[in-house]
C-alpha cells in the first residue's frame, strides 16, 4: 500500500505507534524479568540466611551444652548440679529443634550428609553423656571430666566442623544467588540494547520512507506557488493521493482557476474604472469652485458676527463685574451695619459694668468708714489701758491710716468710673447714629445691586441671541468647509482612483491567463459605465451656490 494514500498524522501515528510500542514492550519485558530475579534473590537470600541462622543456632546450642558439661563437674551442691543437668538437656532440645527446622527447608546433597553427619554424632553423644551426669551426681568428678574429655570432646569437635562446613556451604550459596542476580542484570541489559537498536532501524526506515512521501508532494506544490507568483496562472496543476500535501496542491489547482477567474473579470473592469474616474474628477472640480464661493461669504459674515459678539460679552462682563462690586459693597456695608450693632452693645454692657464697679467703690467706701470708726475706737481703748494697750495703739493708728489711704482712693476710682461712664453714654449715643447711618448705606446698595442684576441678566441674554445667531452662522460655515472639504477629498479621490486604475491595468496584464477567462469586452464595459453615469441624479449643493 503506497504511503500517499494514508494522511500524514496517520502515517506519523503509525511511525510513533511502532517505536512507543516498542519500546513499551522493552519497558514490559524489563519490569517481568526485573521482578522475576528480584523475586528469585530475594528467595535465594532468605532461604540461605535461614539456614544460616539456624545453623549458626545449632553451634551456639552445640557450644552452650559443653560449657553446660563442665559446669556441672564444678558444682558441689546436687541441686545446682540439677539445674545444670536441664539446661544441658533444654541445649540438647534446642539442638534437636534447629536441626529438624534445617531439614524442613530442603537441603542439597551436601547438607543432607552434614545433617546426617550431626545427627549421628549426636546419637553416638548420648550415651556418653548419660554417663557423665551418672558420675558427676555420684560426685566422682574426676570420672566425669575423663568421660567428658575422652568422649563427649571428640564428638562436640566433629559435630562443629560438620556446623561450619555448613555455613560456608550457606555463605557460598548466597554469592551464587548474587552473582546470579548480576549475570540475569546483565543479560536483561543486552535484550533492552538489542530493542534498542531494532527500535532505532524500524524508526529509520519508517521516518525516511515518510519523509520521502512528503517532501515530493510539497516540493510540486512550492513549484506551483512560484508560477503564480510569477504571473504564471495558464499552468496545470496535477494531483494524485490523499494526503494532507495532496489536499493542498488541489486547493493550489483551485487557487490557480479562480486568479484566472479574478484577473480576467479584473482585465474587464480597469477601462471602466478609469473613464468613470475622469467624468467624477470633472464634476468635483466644477462642484470645488462653487463651495468656495460659498465658503468666503460665510467666513466673512462669521467674522462680523465674531465682532459683534466680542462687544456684546464685554458689556455683559462689565456688567457681571459691575454687579458683583455692588453686591461687595452690599455684604460689606451689612457687616458693617452688624459690627455698629455689636459695637452699641457692647457700649451698653461696658456702662452697665461701670454702674456695677461705682456700687463696688461705694461699698469699699462704706468699709472704710467703718474701719476707721473701728480703729479709733480700737486707740481709745488703748489709751485707757495706758502702758499695756501701747502696741496695741500702735496698730490701730495703722489700721486708721490704711482705712483712710483706702477710703481716698475709692473716691478717685469713682471719680474716674463716673467719668468714664459719661464718655461711654456719648460713645454709644455716637455708635447709635453710624448705625443708623449704615442701615441707610446699605438699602442704598441693595437698590443699586438690584437695578446692575437687570442690566446683567439683560446683556447676558442679548449675548446668548447674538451668540446663538454667531454659532448657526459657524455651523454653516463648517458645514460649507466640510463640503469644499469633501470635494476636494472626493477631486483627490477621483484622481488617486484614475492613477490606480492605470497601475492596475498594468499589474493586471503581467498575468498569462487563458483567453477563455475574458467574458465581456473592455468596451462594453464603457459603454455601461457612461450609461450608469447619465442616468445618476445631479449633485445637490449647499445653501448660497449658483
Amino acid at each position: 500500500m503506497s504511503l500517499r494514500r494514508l494522511r500524514i498524522g496517520t502515517r506519523l501515528a503509525f511511525g510513533f505507534g511502532i517505536i512507543l510500542a516498542m519500546l513499551i514492550a522493552a519497558l514490559a519485558a524489563d519490569s517481568l524479568i526485573s521482578a522475576r530475579n528480584r523475586a528469585a534473590m530475594i528467595a535465594g537470600l532468605e532461604l540461605s540466611n535461614s539456614k544460616s541462622m539456624l545453623a549458626a543456632d545449632i553451634k551456639s546450642a552445640l557450644l552452650e551444652g559443653g560449657i553446660a558439661m563442665r559446669n556441672i563437674g564444678l558444682q558441689s551442691d546436687l541441686a545446682a548440679m540439677k539445674k545444670e543437668e536441664e539446661k544441658v538437656l533444654a541445649l540438647r532440645k534446642r539442638f534437636t529443634e534447629a536441626r529438624d527446622k534445617l531439614l524442613a527447608l530442603g537441603l542439597d546433597e551436601n547438607e543432607k550428609k552434614i545433617l546426617d553427619g550431626l545427627s549421628r554424632i549426636e546419637h553416638e553423644t548420648d550415651a556418653p553423656f548419660r554417663e557423665a551426669i551418672r558420675l558427676i551426681t555420684a560426685f566422682n568428678t574426676d570420672e566425669a571430666i575423663k568421660q567428658i574429655s575422652t568422649r563427649i570432646d571428640p564428638l562436640n569437635q566433629q559435630a562443629l566442623v560438620e556446623i561450619n562446613k555448613l555455613v560456608d556451604l550457606q555463605q557460598a550459596a548466597t554469592h551464587r544467588v548474587l552473582d546470579d542476580a548480576v549475570d540475569s542484570g546483565r543479560q536483561l541489559l543486552l535484550m533492552l540494547v538489542a530493542i534498542g537498536v531494532i527500535a532505532l532501524i524500524a524508526g529509520g526506515a519508517f521516518a525516511w520512507a515518510t519523509t520521502r512521501s512528503i517532501i515530493q508532494p510539497l516540493r510540486d506544490a512550492v513549484h506551483v506557488a512560484r508560477r503564480v507568483a510569477a504571473g504564471e496562472l495558464a499552468s496545470h496543476v496535477e494531483v494524485s493521493g490523499n494526503d494532507e500535501v495532496s489536499q493542498l496542491l488541489d486547493a493550489l489547482r483551485d487557487m490557480n482557476g479562480s486568479l484566472q477567474k479574478i484577473v480576467g473579470e479584473v482585465r474587464n473592469g480597469t477601462g471602466s474604472i478609469s473613464i468613470a474616474s475622469r467624468e467624477i474628477a470633472s464634476g468635483n472640480a466644477d462642484l470645488s469652485s462653487r463651495t468656495e464661493r460659498q465658503a468666503s461669504a460665510l467666513q466673512e459674515t462669521a467674522g462680523s458676527m465674531g465682532q459683534l459678539t466680542g462687544i456684546v460679552k464685554q458689556n455683559a462682563e462689565s456688567a457681571r463685574e459691575a454687579n458683583r462690586l455692588v453686591v461687595s459693597a452690599s455684604d460689606i456695608a451689612a457687616k458693617g451695619g452688624e459690627v455698629v450693632g455689636q459695637v452699641v452693645g457692647t457700649m451698653g454692657s461696658i456702662k452697665e459694668s461701670s454702674r456695677k464697679i461705682v456700687d463696688i467703690i461705694a461699698v469699699i467706701d462704706g468699709i472704710a468708714f467703718q474701719t476707721n470708726i473701728l480703729a479709733l475706737n480700737a486707740a481709745v481703748e488703748a489709751a485707757r489701758a495706758g502702758e499695756q494697750g501701747r502696741g496695741f495703739a500702735v496698730v490701730a493708728s495703722e489700721v486708721r491710716n490704711l482705712a483712710q489711704r483706702s477710703a481716698n482712693a475709692a473716691k478717685e476710682i469713682k471719680q474716674l468710673i463716673a467719668d468714664s461712664v459719661d464718655k461711654v453714654d456719648a460713645g454709644g449715643r455716637m455708635v447709635d447714629q453710624a448705625g443708623k447711618t449704615m442701615d441707610d448705606i446699605v438699602n442704598a446698595v441693595m437698590q443699586v445691586a438690584g437695578i446692575m442684576r437687570e442690566i446683567t441678566a439683560a446683556s447676558e441674554e442679548q449675548s446668548a441671541d447674538i451668540e446663538e445667531v454667531n454659532r448657526a452662522i459657524a455651523q454653516m460655515d463648517e458645514m460649507t468647509q466640510q463640503n469644499a472639504a469633501l470635494v476636494e477629498q472626493a477631486a483627490a479621490a477621483a484622481q488617486s482612483m484614475q492613477d490606480q486604475a492605470a497601475v492596475l491595468e498594468k499589474t493586471v496584464s503581467l498575468f498569462k491567463i487563458e483567453t477563455t477567462f475574458v467574458t465581456v469586452s473592455q468596451h462594453e464595459a464603457v459603454r455601461t459605465q457612461q450609461k450608469r453615469l447619465l442616468s445618476s441624479s445631479p449633485l445637490k449643493l449647499p445653501l448660497g451656490t449658483t
